[in-house]
This record gives structure tokens, sequence and C-alpha cells, in this order.
């Protein structure tokens, strides 16, 4: 009998018994000297081992499993990669030396042998008397050249293998950096990758091979296009119109983009378009708020004056497919008479890679894309250590940010608005301008009370951006390192909704609370100042790891080796964290608060975070995810950095080890229980200390009386087994 293709771990009964997983032991360059030959029906096969992987038992039983499996690449069968699983019973000294292995396949179940030979390279064939290469034969010793075969007819010109169904699970590849993480179903189960629009969750070498420039990051994909494309771009002329496509960068104050879009059109005297996409599928895969995709309709509306005031007409758009975004834009274009595309870039990994084949398909139609740098300060890739890599670390990035920032001043330079399109625009694209603003999707669609509510704590537009972010330079910036941490102050500029959306630019923001310093130094001058531009260089920070280590945009931990944590998965744990019912005050408050306005302070979002990880021991993927679902300001890099830095698996956390005590964060941040009694109402009648832990402290009868839970877990021992877990994870090597 074949083994169930792919093992997920060893079939020996010592490794079964013990969970014996795979390590890798060879690939490349260590095993391509091997080659093999076989015959299946009249077909000769030549295949090259490129991975080997042996069995390692994760107890030290001191067994020392034989079984080796080796992933192969069938070389002259199909043009496409076919999988192959090749299992040696015996191991010696290497795959070389072993005599007979047997195949299983999908495409031959019966066990059918083969012998390894080695060889330098890919074998080539011999020619025949009159030049021509040989269409059939077997190797030839060990020289890797084909000798014909007078007994075997040539081989089929084409063949066609029909499997009756898929494999359920995913397939040992020819590429093993393809294979899945031994935990992905884990990850699909629950939620955590979304099986409708990406793949199973990487393994750990995987996205090893990003951090060794194995793999190309999205951005070097970009950048590529760009380059090959520049003479083109360089080259072609404005034809009828110009287009700025906004993504989240909905304002017209400061937007590098739409202000070099409006003067290519004002150099060739055509009018300037602004489009925008509502791509449900994206909401759907990036996991967008009901709250913040309303919060961006009600921005277009304003967007949509501005820009009339400007004489710019605003297309929106459904798209209902996102594959089918590229496409829709060039036959926009085409309809407008349009040459020439604008947009800033957005860095996570779906839009790099969407824009880099954009550029090309835009080229091949006669047609340009420039993509230009716009929502950081500092642009992604600048910025490097003293060993010429990206930094990992806040500290260092901050002080160079700040200090590449001060040697070139151009970067807080704020670009103009657009200039007014020409008279004659409003008559010859009438059309457009009577374009309305859609409603939601079906799924995004908030009820009347939501909407209404969300409405009147958020509203929308960059004039309000800039309304908020004056009051608060005005008002409150000073004494913003004094108050940033205590819930229950509105010390904070609640200004993260719109970075998010892209109503206020960065630039923007520095520079007014630069203004309102004492100094031109960035970190100098006023505590509460300084402190305010530290955090929304933070917002850079997250962006630049993002583009560096773009695995973190597909559901894996900046730390490889933190994705081998077995988490508990305990769904009414989850739901009780959710819902704000554990027993712990400060937690229950903080979820109730992100439940009724969609957002919730920094201090409390990292003592929630903390408390999923480590004291529920759940993954911390679920609470990002819920995270995006429920936040008007969700940023994918902001959340991800937030999350991981409190789960200790992403870019500088805090130590595994560090774990927040609620009771302790609920003393220290809500003194006098000011914003429990605020978010958990049926405890305004706790006195005292007792708000922080009532069934600890003496208030019991009257958290009973009023409904309130007890603790969901006890934090002492919750601390224990989330150590031992994170330590087990750290130290397995998968």
């Amino acid at each position: 009998m074949a083994p169930k293709f792919p093992p997920s771990r060893c079939r020996c009964g010592q490794c079964r018994a013990n969970k014996g997983s795979w390590k890798r032991i060879g690939s490349g360059r260590d095993v391509t000297d091997t080659m093999t030959s076989t015959t299946i029906g009249r077909l000769r096969v030549r295949l090259a081992i490129t991975t080997i992987l042996t069995c390692r038992c994760t107890k030290q039983t001191g067994h020392r499993c034989k079984q080796v499996f080796a992933v192969s690449l069938l070389s002259s069968f199909t043009k496409s990669p076919m999988f192959l699983l090749l299992r040696a019973c015996k191991l010696s000294q290497g795959i070389a030396s072993l005599s007979t292995l047997h195949l299983h396949s999908h495409y031959c179940q019966p066990a059918l042998n083969f012998t390894i030979m080695p060889a330098s390279r890919y074998p080539k064939r011999k020619p025949s008397a009159n030049g021509a290469p040989s269409t059939n034969g077997t190797l030839n010793g060990t020289n890797g050249f084909i000798k014909p075969d007078p007994d075997q007819p040539p081989p089929e010109k084409k063949r066609k293998t029909v499997l009756a169904e898929p494999p359920s699970e995913p397939s040992l590849s020819s590429d093993p950096l393809r294979e899945p993480h031994p935990f992905h179903q884990d990850a699909e189960k629950h939620g955590i990758v979304l099986r409708k629009y990406y793949p199973h969750e990487m393994s750990t070498a995987r996205a090893r091979a990003y951090n060794n420039n194995e793999l190309p990051r999205p951005i070097e994909l970009l950048k590529a296009a760009q380059a090959d494309t520049a003479e083109h771009r360089a080259n072609t002329p404005v034809a009828g119109a110009v287009v700025h496509w906004f993504k989240m960068d909905l304002r017209t104050t400061d937007n590098t983009a739409l202000f070099c879009a409006s003067q290519k059109a004002q150099a060739a005297g055509v009018p300037l378009i602004a489009l925008y996409i509502l791509s449900p599928q994206d909401f759907e895969a990036h996991l967008t708020a009901p709250v913040r995709v309303d919060f961006m309709l009600r921005t277009l509306e304003i967007l949509k004056k501005d820009l009339a005031a400007l004489d710019i007409p605003l297309w929106v758009e459904t798209v209902k497919k996102r594959k089918e975004i590229p496409s829709r834009i060039v036959e926009l274009m085409g309809e407008w008479g349009a040459s020439h595309l604008f947009a800033n870039m957005e860095y996570e990994v779906d839009e790099l890679r969407r824009d880099a084949r954009m550029a090309r398909l835009l080229a091949k139609r006669g047609l340009v894309m420039d993509v230009l740098h716009d929502t950081c300060i500092v642009p992604p890739g600048r910025l490097t250590s003293g060993s010429g890599g990206q930094y990992a670390v806040y500290t260092p990035w901050f002080r160079t940010w700040v200090r590449h920032v001060h040697e070139n001043l151009d970067l807080l330079e704020l670009v103009e608005s657009p200039t007014k399109n020409p008279e004659s625009t409003r008559q010859k694209l009438a059309h457009l301008f009577e374009c309305p603003i859609p409603s939601a999707p079906e799924n995004k669609t908030l009820s009347k009370e939501d909407r209404e509510r969300f409405r009147a704590l958020w509203p929308a537009g960059e004039h309000e951006a800039m309304k908020r972010l004056s009051k608060f330079a005005d008002q409150a910036i000073g004494k913003y390192q004094q108050n940033r941490n205590i819930p229950s102050n509105p010390g904070t500029s609640s200004l993260s909704v719109h970075f998010a959306s892209g109503t206020l630019s960065a630039r923007t923001a520095v520079r007014t609370a630069r203004g309102r310093n004492n100094t031109k130094k960035l970190d100098g001058g006023n505590e509460g100042i300084q402190t305010w531009i530290r955090e929304v260089a933070w917002r850079d920070f997250y962006k630049h790891v993002l583009v560096q280590w773009p695995y973190i945009c597909m559901n894996k931990p900046f730390k490889p080796e933190y994705a081998n944590i077995e988490w508990s998965y305990n769904m009414e744990h989850f739901d009780a964290w959710k819902e704000g019912r554990t027993g712990f005050p400060i937690v229950d408050a903080a979820m109730r608060q992100l439940r009724s306005m969609g957002w919730v302070h920094n201090r409390c979002r990292m003592i929630v975070a903390s408390f999923l990880c480590k004291d529920l021991l759940l993954d911390w993927r679920m609470g990002e995810k819920y995270f995006m679902e429920h936040l008007v300001d969700g940023d994918f890099a902001s959340n991800n950095g937030g999350w991981g830095f409190s789960a200790s698996v992403g870019v500088d956390p805090q130590p595994y080890f560090r774990i927040f005590n609620p009771l302790l964060q609920s003393e220290k941040f809500d003194p006098d229980g000011e914003y429990i009694r605020k978010w958990v109402p049926e405890l305004k009648e706790v006195k005292g200390k007792a708000i922080h832990d009532p069934y600890g402290r003496g208030a019991a009868a009257l958290a009973i009386k009023a409904g309130y839970p007890k603790h969901i877990v006890d934090h002492k021992g919750a601390r224990e087994r989330t150590l031992a877990a994170y330590k087990k994870g750290i130290d397995s090597g998968l």
C-alpha cells in the first residue's frame, strides 16, 4: 500500500507514538548530483532528487528513525511539475548510497522500482547518428548520458493524466518551499487563513527564504516592473486625459500622485479624471471592518465635492472580482481616451503584486502607470543599519529616521493641491460628474443604529482630519506624554482613523506638531511633542518592516520559529474575550469599547492582546483578525505590529516571558476605575480598589447580583502554561 500522500508525520511506530516530525537534511545543490531512471508504462522517466527529508522524533527518546522521504521533480514525463514521493526504508551514508527505492505517486499507485545513479548535472540526450537528439533511452552507467533502448517504443508526444479527485490535503511539491506548515489545518479551521483567496499557511522554510533573498519580495517585483517600463513611460506622450487612482489616500491636500497627475494633465492641456474602485472581494480578503467601509464611503462623498469644485470628476465603480480590477481600469482608460495612470503605493503584498502586474499590462497596451511613494515620510528601503541590512528594532531605526529627515528636509515638504481642470471638462465629461457613490457591499453593511452611532463618533473627510489635528496640537499635544496611557483621559489625538484612510498625511501631521514646538528638531523641545512624533513614526516603521519581511502579511509571525507554538483554540474563551465576559474588568471594558466605538485606546489594545495570547493561550492571529474586522482605523501594518509586540512574535517585541498582569495594568492605568465603570456598567456600584477584581476584593456579592462573571482563567496558572507552550514551540524546530 502506498503511504498517505503526503504523510504529515513519520509513519514508523516509534515516531508515530511520539509525533515524529520531518526535518529537511538536504536541498538544492546538496542533492542535485543524484539522478534516477525508471519506466512507467511506455515512458522512460528521469528524475532529479531535489530535497531530502528525514524523520526526527520531537521527544528525545533515543530512537533514531531510519525513514527518509525525498521530494523529486519529474524532468521528462510532463511539462508541468509532477509530485512524487520517494520512500527509503534504510539510510546509511546518504541518499546516493541507496540502491532501491519504492516510488509512489498520484499517477502510479503500485510500487515501482528504480535505481539511483549519480550525475553531475541533468543528463543531456545523446545525439543519434544523424545528429538529432534521441527520443528514448536509459541512463548509461554513471556518465549521465542517454543510450538508445531498442526494447522500448518511442514515448508518446503528449500524455495527459486525469486524477479522479484532488488530494484532500496539500501535497509535497517539487518545490519544498511550497509545502504547508504542519499546523496549517488549525489556521484554516479557525478562519485565520481564508482559503477562498489565499493558499495554505506557508512553511517556516518559505518564510525564511524571504529573509535569505531566495524569494523576491513583492516590492522588488514592482521595482522590476517600473525599471522594465521606464523607457516606455518616459517616451509615451499624453493623450486625451490623465487618471489618478485613489486608494487609501482620500484627500486633495498633500497627495503626491494626485499632484503629479494634475501637473501632467495641466502641461498637456487635458483633463484630470479621478478614479476609485470599490472591491468587495478585497474588503473580504483584507478583513475590512464595516465601520471602516462606511467611513471611506462617507469620505468619498466629501472628496467628490472637493474635486468637483476644481472641475475634476470622481468616478467610483464597484468591481466584483478583484482579479478583474486591472483589466477594468484599462477599459475605463480606453473609454476616456486616457494614456497615463497615477497612483500612490500601498505596501501590502496583494497590492504590490497587483501594481507590478498592472504596470506591465498597461505598458503592453501602450499606456503608462506611475506608482509613487507617499504614505511614509521616509520611503521603505531608504534606512539601513551599519551592516547594510534593514532595522528590526525600533529605537535604532527611529534615531536613523530622525537623522535622515533632518538631512533631507524636503521629505517634510507638502505638495500642492491639484489645479483646476480646463473649463470645457464639465461639458465633455458630464456623465462622469453624475457618478453616484455606491452603497456598502452586503457583507459590510451596518445596521441603521450602528450607522448613526458611528457617524456621530467619526465624522469623515480631510477637513475633519485637519480640524481634529489643529485642536489636538493646540490643546493636548504638550501633555501627551503624561496622558497618553490613561484610557479615561482624552489625551490622545484619535487621528488614527484619518491616517488609515489617507484623509491626513503623515507629513502634514509631523509638520503641524513641529510647528507647535520651540525647535525644528524632531527629537528635541517639548516632551509631549517629541513623544507624539515618535508615535507617528511607529507607523512608518511598521510599513518598512512589512516591505522587508512580507511574510508577516501572509499569516506568519516575524520570528518564523514562533509559528510552532501549539495554541489552545478554546472557542468558549475566545467568545468570552470578544464579548467582554472574561471576569477581568479592564479586559472586558476594552473589548466592549471596541464593539461600541470601532476603536479602543492603545494601552488597552496591548492589555487585551496580551491577555488573549498569554492568559488564554489563543492564537494571536485570531485576535489580529478580530481587530481588523471591527476597527475603524484598521491598518494592516500597525495592527500586525501591535499584535506581534504583545504576543512576542513580532518585530521588536517584548520577550515572551514578559506577561502583562491584567490586575496590575488596571490599577496602574485606570487607578480610580473610571474607564471600567463607563464600559462595564454592571460594576458601577463597586467601590474603591475592588473595581479591579470584585471577586478577589470583597465585592463578590455585588458582582454576582449584577451578573458579572468570575475569572475564566487563573492568571498565575495561565502564565506557567504559556511559558511552557512558548518554549516548546520555539524549541521544536518545525
